[in-house]
């Protein structure tokens, strides 16, 4: 097998070892994106920036700069903006449990 099979192979024993469970989850890093876009989130779910601020718990102030590239977007924004962004349904779903 090549050098490039190998590794391919390899790989797709990880990713099944993960999917499954049995993957060690330290040696994994999550991807936290560089930028959002919040104004194309936002307006694919449909809301202005005072409901959007609101309902996920951001100043409509942040918001707006985000929008306006004013201010960068923190870590931990970025990463519910991420998960808004993938599955909405979610983050409704964590945000109503509680």
């Amino acid at each position: 097998m090549s050098k490039a099979g190998s590794r391919i192979l390899q790989g797709a024993r990880e990713a099944l070892a993960f999917a499954k469970g049995d993957a060690n989850t330290a040696d994994y890093a999550v991807h936290v994106p560089s930028a959002v876009d919040v104004r194309a989130l936002r307006k694919r779910l449909g809301l202005t920036q005072a409901a959007f601020a609101a309902r996920y718990g951001f100043s409509i102030g942040r918001v707006r700069d985000w929008e306006q590239g004013r201010s960068p977007i923190d870590a931990p924004s970025r990463i519910l903006l991420t998960v808004l962004d993938k599955e909405p349904e979610a983050v409704e779903r964590a945000l109503n449990a509680a």
